[in-house]
C-alpha cells in the first residue's frame, strides 16, 4: 500500500499524470456564491415585529437550533484528485487519507462534500499538501477500438493510484454570521454563506457516509426496511436536513423523506416488470423487439448502473444505451486482433449459454462499442429511480410517506438522536456545535375565518365557516353566481351497455343538482348522447371531426361539452387541446365508474367546475376587500391580482420545453374570477420569458372588464427556489414595470411574493402531545388559518407560514409566503388577512385551499399548457437524437392559440 506526504517516486509521479487524463480546473461544487453586495434591487423587510391578529395557538415546528461558536475558525481547503473519480470513491480516498495521515492533518476530522471541499476545524501542518493513495477501484481494460466486451475474466482488481493535492483557500470564522443572525450592524448586509455552507457540509458528513444521499435528502434501510412498488421500484424511508437562518439564530430543518429506487434484481426481471409488453419476456425467448420497444426498454434502462452476475467483481457499470443488432449477432475482437462471436466467447470462457439471443445487449460506454448480455447483469442497489412513476407507484410512495402529526413528529425526533442523523457523528464536538435534539417551541396565530356570500334564489346570503375543517356546505344554498347552460353537448367514449345505459339518468341527475345550486343546464342537449368507441382517442383528426360536427349542430354556439370516459386515457390531451384552440368549447370530463353511483357530493363537485368554466363563481367574500382592509383598498382603485407558474419538463426529458401561465383577476372588489395566459419557453427556463407581454395583455383585458387600470398589482409567483429569489425578483419585477409602460403615464404599486409549497417545514400543536387524556387529539393537524411569522422564519426578510387548510391525511404542510418587493406596504396583519380570505374563493370545492387562488390557477394553466405540448411531442417534434451525447434543445415551438371565446373563461380550472 502506498501512501505518503509530498514525496513519491517519479514513476509513481508519472503513472498518475498518464491516469489523469485533463487537468481539473477549479470547480466549487455545491459552494454558493455571496450576493453581490451593489444590488439595484433590494427584497423586502419585514414591516414589523409580525401579526397579531387571531387567538394564540402553541406549537412546536421541525427546526433544531444550531448554536456554534462565532470565534471558530474554520479552514477552507481546495482539494484536487487526479484522476477525476465518483463521489463515492472520492470519499473512500478522503476516508483512507484522514485515518493514514493524522499528525499531517493536525489530528483533525475534517468534513468533505466530496467534490471539491473540505472543511477543518485546526489548521494542517502545511497549506498545501500533496497525497498519494492508492485503492482497489477496478479497470476493465477494452482490447479493441470495434466491437468489445469488459474483460470479464480478470477477477482481481488492481490498484489504482490517485494523486490528491490540497491547498488552503481560506479561514472563516463565525462573526459575520453571528452579526446577521443578531440583526447587529449593517441591515443590508447579505446573508455570508462561506460559513453557512461550511458548517451544512460539516453537519452533512455523518449521514453522508452512513447512508444514500440523495440531494439533500439521506435514505437508509435503518429506518424501516424498503416497500415493493410494484414497476421495479421500491420505496425507502429517509430524512430531509438543510441548515437555515431563522429569527431564532441558525436551524436545522429535518424532515421524514421517501423517495423510490431501482429494485436491485436482474436486468431481465427488471424489464418484465417495469414494462407491461415484456411481462411474458421468459416465454418469448426467440421473439425479437419491435424498433417501438427497443426504444422503451433503451428508455427504461439508461443511465442505470449494473454489475455483472456471472463472475466475482466489484466493477459498475453504467447503461449508455442498447446495442443496435441482437446478441446472437454481435461479434468483437479479441486482444490477438481475432473476430469472435460473443455468443462463443460466453460459452467457451464461461461454459454459459446465452438464452436471451434475440434481445439487444446493453451498451456501456459512450465512446466506443462495449457490451453486456441482460441477462448477467444486475441493477445496483441505492439507484433513485429515473423513470416517471406511474400513478399507482405515486399513490404507494405518497401512502409510504404519509404519516400523521403524531408518527411524523416520533420518526423525525428518532433521526436526531439516531445512529445516522446529523449528531450521529463526531462533527458537532470537533467544529465546537451545539445542535438540540427538542423541536422549536414557538406560538402561532389562528386566523378567523371570513363571512362568505352565497346565492339564495336570487337573494343574497352569508355563511361564516365554523366548523374545524372551515367546510361549508351548499346542501340548501346556491353558488354565489350561477350561470345559464342551454347549448351544451354529451359525448361518450367506451363504455359497457349497461354503462351507457346511466346516461340518461346521470343527465337528468345533474341537471336537477345543477338547480339546486342556482345553476341552470338544459335538459336537454342540442344533439343526441354521441356514443363512440374509445379507439376515436387515438385517433386525432378523427376526434377533431366529430368535435366540430357536434359543435355544428349547435350553430357554432355550443357552450359546454361533457365528455364521459370508460377510464383515464392518454387521448385527454387532445380532447382539451383541441376543443379549446381548434372547436372553440369548453369541455368537462369524467368517468363511467363514477356515474354509476351518482353521489350528491360527486354531482356538486362536478356542477361547481362547469359553473366556473362557462363564467359562474362559487363564491365570494361577504365583506369586500375595501371593506376588510381599509387603509389600502378601495372600492374606485382597484387591485388586480396575478399568480404566475413554470412548469417543466420530467427530469429524464431533455428537450420538452418549459411552460408557463399567467393568471390575472377580472373583477373588482369580487376577485374570484381570473383568466390566464400560457406560453411555451426553453426548455428549463425558470424566469418567464415572455411574462411583459403576458401582464400587459392581461391589463388590457382588466381594463375592458372593470374600465380602469389597477392601481395595485398583487403578483404571486408559484415555483421558485430560495437560490432563484434574486434573479427573478430582479428580472419578473422589470418586466411587470415594462408591461404598465405600454399605458402613458400609468405606475401602479407592487407588491412581488413567492408562495412555496415544497419546502420541509412542519408545524405540529404542542398542546396534543402534553395532554394524556385527550387521546382523540393525539393526531391532529394544525386548523385552518395558523400562522407563523416569528421564530423559525427569515431572520428580516418578510415571510411567513401560512397553514389555509385542514389536512386530512398526513400532516398538513404550511404554504410559505416570501415578499421580495413591497410597494404597497402591507402590515404583516393585512397580507396575511388577504391571503387567507382569498383561499376561501377558490372556484372548484367549498372549504379553503392551500395554496392563494392565483398561484394555484397558475399552476393548473401551466399543467394545460403542457397537456396541449404532448400530443406535438409524441408526434416527434421534441424527440431526441439518436446519439449517447446530449444535444442541445431545440427551437421552442409555440402553443397552438386559444379559442377566441375560450380566451376570457377558466376553461383550466
Amino acid at each position: 500500500m502506498m501512501n505518503h506526504v509530498v514525496c513519491y517516486t517519479d514513476s509513481a509521479r508519472k503513472e498518475v499524470e498518464q491516469q489523469s487524463k485533463a487537468s481539473l480546473k477549479g470547480d466549487d461544487g455545491k459552494k454558493v456564491i455571496p450576493e453581490r453586495k451593489t444590488q439595484s434591487v433590494i427584497v423586502a423587510r419585514r414591516p414589523d415585529s409580525g401579526g397579531r391578529e387571531g387567538t394564540v395557538i402553541s406549537l412546536l415546528a421541525n427546526h433544531f437550533l444550531v448554536q456554534f461558536d462565532p470565534s471558530q475558525k474554520i479552514y477552507h481547503y481546495n482539494v484536487e484528485i487526479s484522476p477525476n473519480p465518483s463521489k463515492d470513491i472520492a470519499r473512500a480516498i478522503k476516508h483512507k487519507l484522514v485515518n493514514n495521515n493524522s499528525p499531517v492533518l493536525s489530528g483533525a476530522t475534517p468534513a468533505y462534500d466530496g467534490r471539491k471541499n473540505l472543511y477543518s476545524p485546526v489548521q494542517f501542518q502545511n497549506d498545501k499538501l500533496e497525497f498519494y493513495i492508492s485503492l482497489p477501484v477496478p479497470t476493465s481494460k477494452l482490447p479493441s477500438p470495434y466491437g468489445e466486451i469488459p474483460d470479464l475474466k480478470e477477477k482481481h482488481q488492481k490498484l489504482k493510484l490517485f494523486r490528491i493535492n490540497i491547498k488552503l483557500v481560506s479561514k472563516i470564522n463565525g462573526k459575520e454570521l453571528n452579526n446577521y443572525l443578531s440583526k447587529e450592524g449593517d441591515d443590508w448586509i447579505p446573508l455570508p454563506q462561506d460559513y453557512l455552507h461550511a458548517l451544512d457540509v460539516v453537519l452533512r458528513e455523518s449521514p453522508t457516509e452512513k447512508c444514500i444521499p440523495v440531494g439533500r435528502s439521506f435514505y437508509s434501510s435503518s429506518m424501516g426496511r424498503s416497500k415493493d412498488i410494484g414497476g421495479g421500484a421500491v420505496g425507502l424511508r429517509g430524512f430531509f436536513q438543510s441548515l437555515r437562518p431563522t429569527q431564532q439564530g441558525l436551524a436545522l430543518n429535518v424532515d421524514f423523506s421517501v423517495t423510490a429506487f431501482h429494485e436491485s434484481i436482474g436486468v431481465i426481471s427488471y424489464l418484465q416488470k417495469r414494462l407491461e409488453f415484456l411481462r411474458d419476456l421468459s416465454q418469448r425467448k426467440t421473439a425479437q423487439l419491435t424498433a417501438e420497444e427497443r426504444k422503451e426498454v433503451e428508455k427504461a434502462l439508461k443511465n442505470i448502473r449494473v454489475f455483472v452476475c456471472h463472475r466475482e467483481t466489484v466493477q459498475r457499470y453504467r447503461v449508455c444505451g442498447l446495442t443496435e443488432e441482437a446478441t446472437e449477432n454481435l461479434w468483437f475482437s479479441d486482444r490477438d486482433g481475432n473476430n469472435l462471436r460473443l455468443l462463443d466467447y460466453f460459452k467457451d470462457h464461461y461454459n454459459y449459454d446465452i438464452q436471451f439471443r434475440k434481445l439487444p445487449c446493453l451498451q456501456i460506454s459512450r465512446s466506443k462499442p462495449c457490451y453486456l448480455p441482460m441477462e448477467l447483469c444486475v441493477i445496483c442497489e441505492g439507484q433513485k429511480f429515473l423513470g416517471k412513476l406511474t400513478d399507482d407507484q405515486t399513490a404507494r410512495i405518497l401512502k409510504m410517506g404519509c404519516q400523521r402529526p403524531g408518527e411524523r413528529k416520533t420518526i423525525i425526533e428518532g433521526v436526531m438522536r439516531g445512529n445516522v442523523g446529523p449528531t450521529s457523528g463526531d462533527q458537532e464536538k470537533e467544529f465546537k456545535l451545539q445542535v438540540s435534539r427538542e423541536m422549536t417551541e414557538l406560538t402561532g396565530r389562528i386566523l378567523f375565518p371570513p363571512k362568505l356570500k352565497l346565492g339564495d334564489g336570487g337573494h343574497v346570503r352569508n355563511l361564516t365557516p365554523s366548523r374545524h375543517d372551515r367546510q361549508w356546505n351548499l346542501l340548501d344554498g346556491h353558488v354565489s353566481e350561477g350561470t345559464t347552460i342551454e347549448r351544451w353537448a354529451l359525448i361518450s367514449f367506451g363504455g359497457t351497455p349497461e354503462q351507457k345505459s346511466n346516461v340518461p339518468r346521470f343527465i337528468n341527475q345533474l341537471s336537477q343538482r345543477c338547480e339546486q345550486l342556482g345553476i341552470f343546464l338544459n335538459k336537454n342537449t342540442v344533439i343526441s348522447p354521441q356514443f363512440e368507441s374509445s379507439q376515436i382517442l387515438n385517433n386525432v383528426t378523427l376526434l377533431e371531426s366529430k368535435l366540430k360536427r357536434i359543435q355544428r349542430t349547435a350553430s357554432n354556439n355550443l357552450q359546454l361539452l361533457i365528455c364521459i370516459m370508460e377510464r383515464k386515457h392518454k387521448g385527454y390531451a387532445d380532447l382539451k387541446r383541441i376543443a379549446e384552440t381548434s372547436v372553440g368549447v369548453v369541455s368537462q370530463c369524467c368517468l363511467y365508474p363514477n356515474l354509476s353511483k351518482l353521489s350528491s357530493q360527486f354531482l356538486a363537485n362536478l356542477a361547481l367546475k362547469i359553473n366556473a368554466k362557462v363564467g359562474g363563481c362559487t363564491v365570494a367574500l361577504y365583506n369586500s376587500l375595501p371593506s376588510q382592509l381599509p387603509r389600502l383598498f378601495h372600492i374606485d382603485e382597484p387591485v388586480i391580482f396575478m399568480g404566475a407558474d413554470v412548469t417543466h419538463p420530467h427530469p429524464l426529458d431533455d428537450f420538452s420545453p418549459s411552460v408557463a401561465a399567467v393568471v390575472g383577476s377580472m373583477n373588482w372588489p369580487t376577485a374570484n374570477k381570473y383568466i390566464s395566459r400560457i406560453r411555451s419557453q426553453t426548455h428549463r427556463q425558470e424566469i418567464i420569458q415572455d411574462l411583459g407581454a403576458m401582464v400587459g395583455e392581461l391589463l388590457d383585458d382588466f381594463y375592458q372588464e372593470v374600465e380602469k387600470l389597477p392601481s395595485r398589482i398583487i403578483f404571486f409567483r408559484d415555483g421558485v427556489s430560495e437560490t432563484q429569489f434574486y434573479k427573478v425578483l430582479e428580472d419578473e419585477l422589470q418586466s411587470i414595470r415594462c408591461a404598465c409602460t405600454r399605458f402613458p403615464g400609468y405606475k401602479p404599486s407592487i407588491t412581488f411574493a413567492v408562495v412555496q409549497k415544497r419546502h420541509h417545514t412542519r408545524l405540529f400543536p404542542l398542546e396534543t402531545y402534553q395532554s394524556s387524556t385527550q387521546n382523540h387529539f393525539l393526531y391532529e393537524n394544525i386548523p385552518p388559518g395558523t400562522v407563523v411569522d416569528s421564530v423559525i422564519t427569515h431572520p428580516n426578510e418578510f415571510d411567513f407560514y401560512l397553514c389555509s387548510h385542514w389536512g386530512v391525511k398526513g400532516t398538513s404542510r404550511p404554504t410559505h409566503y416570501h415578499v421580495l418587493w413591497d410597494e404597497n406596504q402591507f402590515t404583516s396583519d393585512e397580507l396575511q388577512k388577504l391571503v387567507y380570505n382569498l383561499c376561501y374563493t377558490f372556484v372548484r370545492c367549498t372549504k379553503p385551499i392551500s395554496l392563494v387562488p392565483p398561484a394555484y390557477y397558475a399552476h393548473l394553466a401551466a399543467y394545460r399548457g403542457r397537456l396541449y405540448l404532448q400530443r406535438s411531442e409524441s408526434l416527434g417534434l421534441f424527440r431526441s437524437t439518436s446519439t449517447l451525447s446530449r444535444a442541445a434543445p431545440p427551437k421552442t415551438a409555440p402553443l397552438p392559440k386559444l379559442s377566441e371565446n375560450i380566451k376570457k373563461l377558466m376553461f383550466y380550472c
